[in-house]
């Protein structure tokens, strides 16, 4: 029960000490400190007491029904303690020791040979070389770092100490509250997935935050964490994301989605939101676990100064968000009750001489406005009166709606106890305004998740069309495309020069010929490819000279493929891969010749429903070009919306395949359709 690890009634800790600068005593002196209302054990055969409470010599020495070991002895001694703790009926504990493979191959064998020992004893191990964990409810503190947040929803995992230390004196600074905490170290057993669940089903917990380097089965991860989403809000930020996942790859797909953007992809998936600094991910946590989510993207803007508007204001449409277009009634009633100077259009400025009373009328009238969907309320320091005074009438007016608030009530010295009046009101306050954007991207993103995680997902059942297995095992990716009702343009492979030309009259000109050869997966790079052949003079002076190309490059053809050239539309990728850890990932952005160039693709876990094909094709320049960029038409996403679903389906269906693409999907305006121009795949690793 590794509920247990937040909710001990007898916790043993082996290795304690009477020496105030060693870890053994700074975890006794947490849990008398923060009140840990459970019985302590220390256990040190030459201390009779520590803090005044008596020692026991040895384990065997200690009395039943410990809940908890906590081991701060050297690492060697750690395996035979564990052992000596399963003997002794100690089910789960917590190894505070380093030593272990953080440091090299010896300390690996002896990581090796506590988990093997923990197993045979059925002991369940937070660590080794962790801080331990904190329930502020309970309340318990396990770790031998100095201090202890208030009690709060806030639940934090990480998987480096240092991370959780300094997350501790920072929300004793910043008075923010916490529900459980925990550091797991090197994870030889208990992981951060099962730490998910658990804390996610904690009924102190509002928001879930994790800091995490890496995770131990992907799939798992998505499941429980999809599942804990759905419960509440879940802000992971994730550290050591690289591209090493990306060599030795085969097509543009593999050397474009790498390691970050499957862990971002499964992120999406799972509702899991991304944070990309600590602060980000605690400036979010605060308002997910304080405000309610805002119905849409329009934010209104209240404010005693223009630069710190302007600021604002630049943010939040950077972020995605809308600044809201007030109705005529709130510009009118502003109009009548705001100083003649002030402005009562969006941002609305109230000016520096204007005191609580006045951003009050102002903060109701914004927040009973139908256009608006939240408030970013900020106030540049003054002498007019205290900060003090306004987070109490923000504070009382917030609490009042059911759209979210977000302050900024700028400054540092003078702050503090505006602070303090605005935490306790649930109201957020952000230092500098652009901050209130973030925080607000995040919510509406949490929002349209929800909205969207109801959705059928009928892209899931596994339809496999007939004789797709069979292609899957020949390698022939273009009847496998096909069998998945994506389109192929008319074409045909070809052996001669003669055939070729009697392919081309009944395809009809322009024509495109392209060179086959397992050698070489990117033709157009050796001039294998050859556009817009209009006649059949063109068409046999091409043929002579992909044979030459052929001679010149050492490489031995095995047919040639004439197409119908298709004109006036748009080249876009899709892609698919198996990831190590999330399994199948799909791939959308530009395409063509230039797709590495650019670098405008998106990635998402396979298969997709139809909600999260227009979500990755809406996130992309291409996206933006299909839906009719300046001079050009609207393309048929419809087509392609269909093809990126079909393709994932593939993924999902056929692990097999270890990477392929479509590379272009040739788009046509709206309704005439998409085509898959060239297809390339391969199998296994």
């Amino acid at each position: 029960m590794i509920d247990l690890f937040f909710t001990p009634d007898k916790v043993a800790v082996i290795g304690a000490s009477r020496d105030p600068h060693k870890l053994g005593y700074g975890v006794i002196r947490n849990l008398i400190k923060y009140n840990f209302k459970g019985s302590i054990y220390p256990v040190n055969r030459h201390a009779n007491e520590i803090l005044d409470i008596p020692c026991y010599p040895s384990i065997e020495e200690l009395p039943d029904g410990i809940d908890l070991a906590v081991v701060v002895v050297p690492a060697t001694y750690v395996p035979n303690v564990v052992e000596q703790c399963g003997k002794k009926g100690i089910k789960n504990a917590i190894v505070v020791s380093g030593g272990f493979s953080e440091t090299g191959d010896e300390g690996k064998k002896l990581e090796e040979k506590l988990q093997e020992t923990a197993e045979k004893q059925g002991i369940r191990i937070i660590g080794p070389n962790c801080i331990g964990t904190i329930d502020t409810h309970t309340p318990v503190n396990t770790t031998f770092v100095v201090g202890m947040p208030e009690q709060g929803g806030i639940g934090f995992i990480s998987q480096s100490g240092a991370m959780v230390a300094a997350v501790i004196d920072w929300a004793r600074g910043a008075g923010v509250g916490f529900s459980r905490i925990v550091s797991l170290g090197n994870q030889i057993d208990v992981t951060e997935t099962e730490m998910i669940d658990l804390i996610g089903n904690d009924r102190q917990t509002e928001v879930i935050t994790a800091y995490a380097e890496g995770i131990s089965d992907g799939k798992e991860f998505l499941n429980t964490a999809k599942k804990i989403s759905g419960k509440k809000p879940f802000v992971i930020l994730k550290g050591g994301q690289s591209k090493k996942g990306a060599e030795a790859v085969s097509s543009h797909t593999g050397a474009l989605s790498g390691s970050k953007e499957a862990y971002s992809a499964a992120f999406r998936k799972a509702g899991v939101l991304e944070a990309r600094t600590m602060e980000e991910m605690f400036d979010w946590a605060r308002a997910l676990a304080w405000q309610p989510l805002p119905k849409g993207k329009r934010v209104a803007v209240l404010t005693n100064a223009g630069g710190p508007a302007i600021l604002a204001v630049d943010a939040i449409e950077k972020a995605g968000l809308e600044l809201a277009e007030l109705t005529q009634e709130t510009r009118d009633y502003l109009k009548s009750r705001l100083p003649k100077a002030a402005s009562a259009k969006n941002p609305v400025d109230v000016l520096a001489g204007s005191g609580p009373a006045t951003y009050t009328l102002a903060l109701e009238a914004l927040l009973t406005d139908d256009t608006v969907d939240a408030v970013v309320v900020i106030q540049a320091p003054q002498d007019w009166f205290l900060p003090a005074s306004l987070a109490e009438v923000v504070g009382e007016t917030a609490g009042l709606h059911t759209k979210p608030v977000i302050a900024s009530i700028m400054g540092k010295a003078s702050v503090d106890e505006a602070l303090n009046i605005l935490h306790k009101r649930r109201v957020p306050n952000v230092a500098f305004p652009e901050r209130a954007a973030s925080i607000l991207s995040a919510m509406v993103q949490r929002k349209e998740w929800l909205n969207s995680n109801g959705e059928s997902l009928s892209a899931s059942e596994k339809i496999i069309p007939a004789d797709a297995d069979l292609f899957v095992e020949n390698q022939d990716f273009e009847s496998l495309i096909e069998a998945y009702e994506i389109n192929l343009p008319p074409q045909e492979i070809v052996k001669n020069k003669t055939d070729t030309l009697k392919i081309a009259e009944s395809i009809g000109y322009p024509v495109v010929l392209k060179l086959i050869s397992k050698e070489q997966s990117h033709k157009s790079d050796i001039g294998g490819v050859k556009t817009g052949i209009q006649n059949s003079t063109d068409l046999k002076r091409v043929w002579n000279e992909f044979h030459q190309v052929a001679d010149s490059n050492n490489i031995k053809p095995e047919g040639i493929l004439i197409q119908k050239m298709l004109e006036n539309g748009l080249e876009v990728i899709i892609g698919i891969k198996q990831d190590d850890q999330f399994g199948p990932l799909v791939l959308f952005g530009t395409g063509g010749t230039d797709v590495e160039l650019y670098k405008d693709v998106e990635t998402a876990i396979a298969p997709l429903s139809a909600e999260e094909a227009q979500e990755l094709i809406d996130s992309t320049i291409a996206g933006r070009k299909l839906k009719g960029w300046r001079n050009l038409p609207a393309a048929d996403i419809t087509a392609v919306k269909k093809a990126l679903i079909q393709m994932s389906k593939i993924a999902a269906n056929h692990p097999e395949i270890s990477e392929m693409e479509i590379n272009p999907l040739y788009v046509l305006r709206d309704g005439d359709g998409a085509f898959a121009i060239d297809v390339r795949g391969s199998l296994g690793k």
